[in-house]
């Protein structure tokens, strides 16, 4: 079956503008214009949009989607899967802060009584199951299976007084670090108050501190790209200057 390009944009729900837009860009061309000068599509276009919209979803940009559809390897069946196991992950965290909001009003209305820790419970799981995802597989080839598990068990434990000062901490870190980089010195004053509050964080984190560890992390944090995006978007060349930072501190 094909469709006009209203009658795509009406079946899928988005504007005839941004399927013009899709074809401008070489991102969803029509199977073909017919002689009236409207824009057709078959099958393999709707199937291509679908997944474009999935992965609009998913939060991709339209180039990155065009570099992922339209390559050579790419596999339709397969991205489904990923998309539903994506899609599964993320109804899983919705479910959870549901829970977790239910249970609060349940608790406003006198409905039932909520512990603190209850109330904290579901941004701690969260907290830990996002961690995982983004940097699960780098840290336990790093560290070992155990010691993730340890510091899972830790943060899903640590009170509300723990899990607030943990979160002020983690805005200290990074604005005592931007003050210290201004001074080029990583072993300089500020520059070892940062490294001082990043222990303190971490040992928020495991439970425990390992000077040794403590150096591992801020090597990891300078050579994976994702820690070093976290770090550099607050200023170029962060990640590196808070190793060395901490290399001092810890004097490994």
């Amino acid at each position: 079956m094909e469709y006009t390009i209203l009658k795509l944009s009406r079946m899928a729900g988005i504007s005839t503008r941004t399927l013009r837009y899709y074809d401008s860009i070489g991102l969803l061309k029509p199977l073909r214009i017919n002689s009236s000068g409207y824009r057709i599509y078959g099958q393999k276009e709707i199937a291509l949009l679908q997944q474009i919209l999935f992965y609009r979803e998913l939060g991709f940009s339209l180039e990155d989607i065009r570099s992922i559809v339209l390559s050579p390897a790419f596999d339709n069946l397969k991205a489904l899967e990923e998309h539903r196991s994506k899609l599964l992950k993320e109804r899983e965290r919705l479910d959870l802060l549901i829970s977790t909001v239910d249970k609060t009003i349940d608790s406003a209305i006198g409905r039932n009584i909520m512990s603190d820790k209850e109330k904290f419970e579901g941004f701690k799981k969260e907290l830990v199951k996002e961690n995982e995802e983004k940097y699960g597989k780098e840290i336990r080839e790093k560290y070992g299976d155990k010691a993730v598990e340890d510091s899972n068990k830790r943060m899903l434990s640590i009170t509300k007084e723990e899990y607030t000062r943990w979160e002020e901490l983690s805005h200290q870190i990074l604005e005592t670090l931007k003050e210290a980089y201004a001074t080029g010195d990583p072993a300089g004053k500020k520059a070892q108050e940062a490294a001082a509050l990043h222990k303190e964080w971490i040992t928020l984190s495991w439970g425990h501190y390992n000077p040794a560890a403590h150096a591992g992390l801020g090597d990891m944090y300078a050579a994976d790209e994702r820690f070093k995006a976290y770090y550099d978007k607050e200023q170029d060349g962060l990640a590196e200057f808070l190793r060395d930072a901490i290399h001092v501190y810890t004097n490994v």
